[in-house]
């Protein structure tokens, strides 16, 4: 009987968040150069055009306009105007909109994980959970890029979007769990990737309003940048004739109304054409516009301009399994703030809320609700009848600790669909195919075990409640698509290794697809091709850290800083 009242009490928790209040938003800055692509020129000229307007596109967009033309192409619209994404109570709602209009479109991986992509100006950081957080100086040495630069293009953004939580009585709880946990040393606040617990930053202010990479256009020149909303670029134009290799030097976008635009570059061997349309886009557009594997292009009747079987290759996406820990107390709503660095392979990490599915609404449970609706997205719960008369559904309170796998090593692959941009493509991530990735979740779920039975933590969970109980509670709830458990073991506590491959879902840090080294070089350039970059998170093979956002921000500053000095030096 007390499963079947936690599990229905987790089913409320996962269904509530589509009644959450809406928040006013904040009003949105003033840019005169921003607006709606209908309307717009059939023809333009340009130094650059950066295809996407997201974690990596804005600050690249904003540096750029610092010293040439700039044309920011956005397929979705602003972040501003939607409470849904900029009020931290809110969160989880625009993930789980599936409307048109939504400024996230949800794709289900071929493993059964369901998933989303941003289609918002500010990208993945208008939807995300908003922890801040920078990459390891190891890792900063090993993609190749100047410490220095780094460090300051990093300051670059955090003047604009990152805050210290408020570092609550739950979330305080946790870190003193890890530390019992042997998660060690104490680090603090810090930005900085450090072995051991640390409470990180986060994109939402001390009024819980959201702060995105769009906010980094604050920093462009007005005269330098043109940034059009619901522009989605349909194909990449090169020239071919009379030429070694092809030349970038267009696109091809259409409105909201369907009416196609060319935008071309301007005369000029640095102008050029820059991929920031994301780890799903930016292969995608490649392989649409005649770049990737011929015998594919050939499949969906496109002309090859050129044969490159790495684009789509090399997809990855980091696991995550989360653990629910119903409280006997109240807990403060928050989102990621506390981490532990277990130097094992994996991150633990912390999100919680007060009183799941008490009904009152308000900001105290929204969030967590929403939370949770993210890890349990199943469109067929969401649907369902009995979701009818919850507002008298008792109180649910608790939050969740969870564990991310670095790197991952498991490698997928991503492949057209259709023809259509706005259609997505077919990905699979292939979660736990390397046998280290399995081995670092368990050690993950072992740790937060230790968490959960620390005495620190002990006032947050229940004492009758063993952790065996806990991961067959988060089992018992349909988290994703795949096969469930079955057999005759199905109904008792599942192993670590049967919740990590049972319950697995998507942290959203998935990357890969133009990888450095196989489809762009060390400077980003599409190898082959003249007057292309990509610049985003599919030019990763590795995550970078806890949370890629902050390095992914950075990393657009950090090349239009780049950019602009070889512009300026060749000239």
């Amino acid at each position: 009987m007390l499963d079947r009242f936690w599990s229905w009490r987790l089913f409320v928790a996962l269904s509530l968040f589509i009644h959450s209040p809406i928040c006013s938003s904040e009003k949105a800055p003033n840019y005169s150069f921003m607006r709606d692509a209908t309307g717009s020129p059939k023809t333009s000229y340009y130094d650059y055009i950066i295809i996407g307007g997201g974690t990596a596109g804005c600050p690249l967009a904003a540096t750029l306009s610092q010293n040439a033309s700039v044309l920011l192409l956005e397929r979705g619209g602003a972040p501003y105007d939607n409470p849904n994404i900029t009020r931290l109570s809110s969160f989880g709602a625009a993930l789980s909109d599936l409307s048109e209009a939504s400024p996230s479109q949800r794709f289900v991986s071929e493993d059964g994980v369901i998933n989303a992509r941003a289609r918002v100006l500010g990208g993945g950081s208008a939807l995300n959970a908003g922890f801040y957080t920078r990459a390891g100086t190891k890792y900063v040495r090993n993609m190749g890029w100047d410490g220095a630069l780094a460090n300051e293009s990093y300051q670059w953004v955090e003047a604009k979007v990152a805050f210290q939580p408020p570092m609550g009585p739950w979330q305080t709880a946790v870190r003193d769990g890890l530390l019992e946990a042997g998660i060690v040393p104490n680090n603090g606040f810090t930005y900085d990737h450090i072995n051991g617990t640390k409470f990180g930053g986060t994109i939402f202010d001390h009024n819980g309003h959201r702060h995105t990479a769009a906010d980094l256009l604050e920093y462009a020149d007005p005269k330098g940048i043109t940034v059009l909303l619901h522009a989605t670029v349909h194909r990449i134009l090169f020239r071919t004739r009379g030429t070694t290799k092809p030349i970038a030097n267009g696109v091809v976008y259409r409105d909201q109304t369907g009416q196609a635009h060319r935008a071309y570059l301007k005369e000029g061997a640095l102008n050029e054409i820059i991929l920031s349309a994301g780890t799903l886009g930016s292969p995608q557009l490649l392989m649409l516009s005649g770049v990737g594997p011929s015998a594919q292009l050939q499949a969906q009747n496109i002309t090859v301009v050129m044969d490159q079987p790495q684009v789509g290759q090399g997809m990855h996406d980091n696991p995550m399994n989360a653990v629910f820990i119903p409280s006997p107390v109240p807990v403060e709503v928050s989102l990621i703030e506390v981490v532990g660095i277990t130097g094992e392979g994996t991150y633990v990490e912390a999100a919680g809320g007060e009183n799941f599915g008490g009904g009152g609404g308000g900001s105290s449970g929204s969030s967590t609700r929403d939370y949770y609706a993210m890890f349990s997205p199943r469109a067929t719960l969401l649907e369902s009848n009995s979701m009818t008369n919850l507002s008298s559904a008792q109180p649910f309170q608790g939050g969740f600790l969870l564990e991310k796998v670095m790197g991952p090593l498991s490698t997928g692959h991503l492949e057209l669909k259709t023809r259509n941009p706005k259609d997505n493509p077919v990905v699979t991530f292939n979660y736990f195919q390397h046998p280290d990735d399995l081995k670092r979740c368990i050690r993950g779920i072992q740790t937060i075990e230790r968490v959960v039975q620390s005495k620190t933590f002990s006032r947050y969970k229940y004492a009758d409640m063993p952790f065996e109980y806990l991961l067959n509670l988060t089992a018992s709830t349909p988290v994703n698509l795949r096969p469930p458990r079955s057999g005759p073991g199905a109904s008792l506590p599942p192993s670590a290794e049967e919740f990590c491959q049972h319950t697995v879902t998507t942290i959203w840090h998935y990357h890969g697809g133009c990888v450095v080294g196989k489809v762009v070089d060390g400077d980003y350039k599409v190898i082959g091709i003249d007057r292309l970059r990509v610049i985003d998170m599919s030019t990763v093979g590795y995550c970078p850290g806890t949370n890629p956002q902050a390095t992914v921000m950075m990393l657009g500053r950090y090349m239009g800083v780049k950019i602009l000095k070889e512009r300026f030096t060749k000239k």
